[in-house]
């Protein structure tokens, strides 16, 4: 099996992978300020025949970082909720039309959902939004980010990674 992504999965851990959370093993063979150069090590690394499933990226220092998107008001959360109640509702409403007795698609029931999950959307948003009030006005994003990454290396390969990432080291630019 293999894993591609930081997240992915196939129902079933990967081969070497821990089944509980464990802390991370292996000696350090660089420390980077930017999970997009620690990645770019790891992609040297690979890139020169080296066994990469040796390494592991380990984000030090963790922060949840809230960036505010912008003020919420009655309109932007009625709007929002309207839009989000139509998709919804478009969609129940196509799959009632699929079902519906007829030779043709009728667009009767694809109307009914559309304006029945708009008014739901518009309910349910304005009951959450009334919920808070006034606690919290405004939208957000979070995001969990490292202070700093180091790609860890097993023993057994750790010197002539360090002499890897040390070789990159040198030629990237100032």
């Amino acid at each position: 099996m293999t894993v591609t992504g930081a997240f992915s999965s196939a129902g079933r851990p990967a081969q070497g992978l821990p089944r509980m959370p464990t802390p991370p093993t292996g000696w350090p063979i660089g420390s980077y300020a930017t999970y997009e150069e620690a990645q770019r090590a790891v992609e040297h690394l690979a890139d020169n025949d080296f066994v990469v499933s040796d390494v592991t990226i380990v984000g030090v220092d963790l922060m949840l970082v809230e960036r505010v998107l912008g003020r919420l008001s009655w309109s932007k959360v009625l709007g929002t909720g309207a839009v989000s109640g139509a998709w919804f509702g478009l969609f129940v409403g196509l799959l009632l039309s699929f079902f519906s007795s007829g030779v043709s698609i009728t667009y009767q029931p694809i109307l009914v959902g559309l304006l029945s999950g708009m008014m739901f959307g518009l309910v349910f948003a304005a009951i959450s939004y009334a919920s808070t009030r006034g606690r919290r006005d405004f939208a957000s994003a979070s995001q969990l980010v490292a202070g700093r990454y180091d790609v860890l290396c097993q023993p057994r390969t750790a010197e002539q990674g360090r002499d890897l990432l040390a070789k990159l080291a040198m030629r990237a630019p100032g």
